[in-house]
């Protein structure tokens, strides 16, 4: 009897497990069923890093946050592989890129099984080593105008995947990855039969119709949008074309205020994020152009200052080679004074400081008015030179006398 009481519970116990394990399994296939590949999720934490794999160890290549929407394409333990959210980029070397002359957005692969990596804002490219996927000679991709370590910045391309964690992750079921077009149904009308009716004549009495003033249109105020990270980067990235068209100019002719004044407001905008970081980056460039800028133009100022200074010598010189050219015909030139010590009609000639030069006496047909007219101007004096005892100094007898300006 005991015997059989324990094949019993062995039988009933065999039971229960046998439906526990049927009931996990149920669950799980229809959980499974409800999730198929692709669908998209919410991101329910702030913060969340999107990683370069599935994994803690790999470098995080961006931040999400709470009520943003991913794809996922796959799942690898407890993380979702995901398309690379906007703001994503990838590597790619410089030396096997070579880009369009017509449109520089666009880069032509050089090589075969050209590497391409997984980029991040806080790893450098040389550091950047989770490997998205390989392109081969002819091969075109976006350039996305950064340029760091002999690497080009790349729109991410179809086999480029990033990592979030599942459980940072909320289905979203019901919603399709790519809503379709609608389809409308066109609705059947019933024909009915309608009685016949006699319609009763309307009288309609004539209405005095008064002219109305049309009211103004009044314009429509369309508000800005709000700026977005994309947008901010968007921004940055014309602005940085302008700053490069700026540089090909001549030097007098570049002019970087306006452009400083939008990446100011970029850079000091706290929600633009990695656009923040470039416009500074430009500004500081900016800032060692205008630097040469300015001492390139103090140089210019200065050699037309040296050359005016050079002409105005050249004008001197021509002038007082010019006068002396005029004075060669004077036997003296200096500043005409009364010297009545040696008797009436004697004079001295005195230069600048007013020490005497020599002594002079009129000779021929000369006016006395004429002469005293000429009292302490300067003077040029046509005459003869000679030696005057009296005074052991020079005595011109002079002929002419000319005032000298």
């Amino acid at each position: 009897m005991q015997s059989y009481k324990k094949l019993f519970v062995i039988i009933i116990l065999t039971s229960l497990v046998s439906i526990g394990f049927a009931q996990t399994a149920t669950s799980s296939s229809g959980a499974a069923g409800t999730l198929s590949f692709p669908y998209m999720a919410e991101i329910t934490g702030d913060n969340v890093y999107v990683r370069s794999g599935p994994g803690t160890n790999f470098y995080d290549c961006s931040k999400l946050s709470q009520g943003d929407k991913v794809k996922v394409i796959g799942k690898q333990f407890s993380w979702a592989r995901i398309v690379p959210p906007p703001g994503s980029f990838s590597w790619i070397s410089i030396q096997y890129v070579n880009i369009d002359s017509a449109n520089s957005t666009v880069g032509t692969v050089t090589g075969d099984r050209v590497r391409v990596y997984a980029g991040s804002e806080h790893v450098n490219p040389l550091h950047s080593t989770y490997l998205q996927g390989k392109l081969n000679r002819g091969d075109t991709v976006k350039l996305l105008g950064e340029q760091k370590d002999d690497y080009y910045k790349i729109a991410p391309l179809s086999f480029a995947y990033l990592w979030v964690s599942i459980n940072f992750t909320k289905p979203l079921p019901g919603q399709p990855v790519e809503t379709p077009t609608p389809t409308v149904t066109p609705s059947i009308v019933k024909p009915t039969t309608a009685k016949p009716t006699t319609a009763k004549p309307t009288i309609v009495k004539p209405t005095t119709v008064r002219p109305t003033t049309k009211p103004k249109e009044v314009p429509k105020v369309v508000a800005p949008e709000p700026d977005t990270p994309e947008t901010l980067l968007a921004k940055y990235r014309a602005l940085q074309k302008q700053v490069q068209a700026e540089r090909i100019k001549p030097k007098e002719k570049q002019n970087y205020i306006d452009i400083k004044k939008a990446l100011m407001k970029i850079a000091e905008n706290k929600t633009a994020g990695k656009a923040a970081r470039y416009a500074q980056f430009v500004l500081k460039q900016i800032k060692d152009l205008e630097l040469v800028l300015a001492v390139d133009k103090e140089v210019r100022l200065q050699d037309v200052q040296l050359q005016n200074i050079r002409e105005r010598i050249v004008k001197t010189r021509t002038a007082k080679l010019a006068e002396y050219k005029k004075l060669e015909n004077f036997a003296v030139v200096g500043k005409l004074k009364n010297f009545t010590t040696l008797g009436p009609g004697h004079y001295r000639i005195v230069n600048d400081s007013g020490k005497t030069i020599c002594y002079a006496l009129p000779s021929g047909p000369i006016s006395q008015v004429e002469i005293s007219k000429l009292i302490n101007k300067k003077v040029g004096l046509i005459g003869t030179i000679e030696p005057n005892r009296q005074t052991k100094g020079a005595l011109i007898r002079f002929t002419k006398i000319m005032e000298v300006d």
